[in-house]
């Protein structure tokens, strides 16, 4: 036998050998973080529309089943504190798909309306905002939209479509332009605006009296008038009613449609066959472009109101209709993961879902709750400083990628997902302007221990009502209140008075100090803190309010729109299959 090595010299290339090892293992992790950022993943984006944070199981809810979206969570990264940019729809998929607070493009609330309230309205989505579908489009990405858009369709004709999905990056689109409301089920109440339709219908019966009494005093020889006078009268009355009721007396004719693309498909669209429809397109969608990486935005017009759920789930919830309909939204989304991994799409698929803002407390009626539960956190729908306005859900997953079963808990927001899916898709941020998200991908694969946001802040329309501070060395959370609506009736939790909360005017309390308090230790905003329990109030409240000065610097005056102008019905702007105004047409664009 030759002669052995010495002990040292065996021990010491023992030691080199796993230090090669230990060098090869991290070169590896290190290879595959690159070769996911250099590969362009599909990604698919689920967003539920109203739904509240803690009607999920994976989210503490146990009497609700939501076994797809919770094995999306155990196969996934799960964020508990994801935040949306605005409380209410329009403003916070302005954000989401831009990166940018909605007020940035005059999406949001100027004192006057917070939403847009009809397709053939003016105001949208500007031109000149880049989102994420954009973007990805010029990396050679095939991009789709299925199911709710409410960015606006129309600026100055009938068919110029500016405010389009096709004309923000999209280059497919099926679904509602617009978004539910209780008027595209017949036999509702009237849900569009319904004060306001109120007072119309009020004021035009009052004006009605009035020229019927003229014309009786008239016949009576009780008033001394010419008929000219009352039949000019009566004819203004008649005009008066004929320019509100084209309107809100075709509510569902004039906003409850489907299109294809550029084309009307469905007006008025059938309620009970939409989500089937919307189901189909998304995994054709899929099926269609598996050969190629694709952008897929599926929003899910779930379970907003009216909650129209088809009879294989109706009565299965313990709560009521809007269980019935949480749990429908959470099969819906199992069949798009089912399609997914039935075309072997699984491990290339970067998959998020969330929901556009808090749960709506206020919508009730004589059958129960019809809104949805966010957990622990005070507030919903609407308010745009407590956090059950807009702390929602978001999952993300992409097998090998990130791991399973994470779960972080750093504050961040529905407009990071622009920044990441950006970077995700090869693309590069816009450098010329302001974008407010943060590229969530250090994060998500572990890469970076804490969010990339120090602050947050909260608006409710173009109002300041809270900011947050995360203090990463500390751990501390520190939220600061400068405005909160004022619940009716008064101890309740939500503006039942109103079916929505304020941003603005005596329905909202000024405050002045500002409330303070430690979300790390008081998620559910119940006890504010003082001078007196709290030594750093001062120094906390001055380090967020020298943020906000910061950020208040970015801020330029920009077009509104959602100003009377551009929110107003214009027949002229009203997509229409057919001739206007005689709109119809059945599913595909059918005579109906």
């Amino acid at each position: 036998m030759g002669p052995r090595a010495p002990r040292g010299c065996s021990a010491s290339a023992a030691r080199d050998s796993l230090s090669v090892l230990l060098l090869l293992c991290l070169l590896s992790r290190t290879s595959e973080l690159k070769a996911a950022n250099a590969f362009k993943p599909n990604i698919l984006l689920i967003m539920a529309d109203d739904l509240g944070i803690g009607d999920l199981g994976c989210y503490g809810n146990d009497t609700l089943r939501t076994p797809n979206i919770d094995r999306l969570a155990e196969e996934g990264v799960r964020l508990t504190q994801h935040l949306a940019a605005a409380p209410l729809c329009t403003p916070s998929r302005s954000s989401f798909l831009t990166g940018r607070h909605s007020f940035r493009s005059g999406m949001d609330a100027d004192d006057g309306y917070r939403v847009l309230l009809w397709n053939g309205g003016s105001g949208g989505l500007p031109v000149n905002e880049t989102t994420f579908a954009r973007i990805l489009q010029q990396q050679g990405y095939a991009t789709g939209l299925i199911g709710k858009w409410h960015q606006g369709v129309n600026c100055e004709l009938r068919t110029d479509h500016c405010h389009h999905p096709l004309n923000h990056g999209f280059d497919y689109f099926y679904g509602m332009p617009f978004t539910l409301v209780n008027d595209c089920q017949p036999g509702r109440p009237p849900g569009l605006d319904a004060a306001t339709r109120s007072r119309l219908w009020h004021y035009t019966q009052m004006a009605a009296l009035g020229v019927l009494t003229v014309a009786v005093g008239k016949t009576c020889g009780l008033i001394s008038v010419s008929w000219k006078v009352v039949l000019g009268a009566a004819s203004l009355v008649f005009l008066f009613f004929v320019s509100w009721y084209a309107s809100f007396g075709f509510v569902r004719r004039w906003n409850c449609i489907v299109m294809r693309n550029h084309d009307v498909t469905e007006q008025p669209m059938v309620l009970e066959r939409a989500a089937s429809l919307m189901l189909h397109e998304a995994i054709s969608y899929i099926e269609r472009n598996k050969h190629r990486p694709f952008l897929l935005f599926v929003s899910l017009l779930h379970v907003h109101i009216p909650l129209v759920t088809t009879k294989q789930f109706l009565g299965k919830s313990r709560h009521g209709l809007y269980g019935d309909n949480v749990e429908e939204m959470d099969w819906l989304v199992g069949e798009i993961l089912k399609a997914v991994e039935v075309n072997g799409l699984k491990n290339m698929t970067f998959t998020y879902f969330t929901s556009d803002h808090g749960g709506h407390l206020e919508a009730r009626d004589e059958r129960g709750q019809l809104g949805g539960w966010n957990g622990i956190f005070r507030g919903g729908k609407g308010m745009g400083g407590w956090e059950g306005g807009i702390r929602v859900p978001a999952i993300f997953r992409w097998p090998g990628v990130l791991p399973a079963g994470r779960v972080i808990h750093e504050p961040t927001s529905l407009m990071d997902v622009f920044p990441t899916v950006v970077q995700l898709g090869g693309g590069e941020v816009p450098q010329d302007r302001v974008i407010d998200g943060r590229s969530l991908v250090p994060l998500l694969q572990g890469a970076a221990e804490h969010s990339a946001h120090e602050f947050l802040f909260h608006y409710c329309g173009k109002y300041l009502h809270a900011a947050r501070w995360h203090e990463k060395d500390s751990g501390r959370l520190w939220k600061v209140h400068y405005m909160t609506p004022q619940f009716h009736p008064k101890g309740a939790g939500a503006c039942y008075g109103r079916g929505l909360c304020p941003c603005s005017g005596d329905g909202v309390t000024q405050h002045s100090p500002p409330l303070l308090f430690d979300l790390s230790r008081d998620p559910s905003e119940a006890e504010p803190l003082s001078p007196g329990s709290e030594p750093r109030y001062h120094a906390v409240v001055a380090r967020v309010g020298e943020a906000v000065d910061q950020h208040r610097k970015t801020l330029s005056p920009v077009p509104s729109q959602f100003s009377l102008s551009n929110i107003i019905w214009k027949p002229w702007l009203q997509p229409c299959c057919g001739t206007f105004p005689l709109c119809a047409c059945g599913q595909d664009g059918g005579p109906r």
